[in-house]
């Protein structure tokens, strides 16, 4: 019998995930758009979204990054339950979870090399709520520009000044997800 604390994966995992999958590729394909990510079910303080990203995406080769609150054993065991992944320092993450005030500061988390940009974090950042307000986003895959309410302006504009380097972004809130790669341009209004 499965402990309750490793319970909440996907009901139906190859459907599922493929469906967390295209709405991760469809939100970092166009930042500041938001989806809905339903289907996992893990354990608190992580939410449905963040628990879908991490089951679509994470596997034994992934290190991950509990920051803050969400450093606690049910989230520990959940994700090693469900995806293998090992759980690192920020500084060794592939991935990192946690509230922007757990994650802060985010210098800690690899940005990449020149030769290898894509050797850097994506952070998961969770939110009370994601809306279309806030700053101005504007970038490869927005037309115009959108808006979305980020936790801070500063850091984020900073990391599309370092592109190609820099980290990626996903924003959750219940089941919600939204996508902020390092070539998004960032602006107070």
């Amino acid at each position: 019998m499965t402990p309750q604390s490793l319970l909440g994966g996907f009901a139906h995992p190859s459907t599922d995930a493929a469906h967390a999958f295209r709405a991760a590729l469809e939100v970092m394909a166009r930042p500041g758009r938001i989806e809905d990510l339903p289907g996992a079910e893990p354990p608190e303080p992580l939410s449905v979204a963040a628990g879908g990203l991490i089951l679509t995406l994470c596997d034994p080769t992934t290190p991950v990054h509990l920051a803050g609150a969400h450093d606690c054993a049910a989230l520990r065991d959940w994700i090693t339950f469900h995806t293998g992944a090992p759980l690192v320092c920020a500084e060794q993450a592939q991935f990192a979870i946690g509230t922007w005030a757990a994650l802060t500061p985010v210098a800690r988390f690899a940005i990449g090399q020149p030769d290898y940009p894509d050797r850097s974090a994506t952070l998961i950042v969770e939110m009370d709520q994601l809306c279309a307000g806030g700053p101005r986003l504007t970038g490869p895959g927005i037309k115009g520009a959108v808006r979305l309410s980020l936790p801070e302006i500063t850091a984020f504009a900073d990391n599309a000044a370092l592109f190609p380097l820099g980290f990626d972004c996903f924003l959750t809130a219940g089941v919600q997800v939204a996508g902020l790669p390092r070539s998004t341009r960032v602006e107070d209004c």
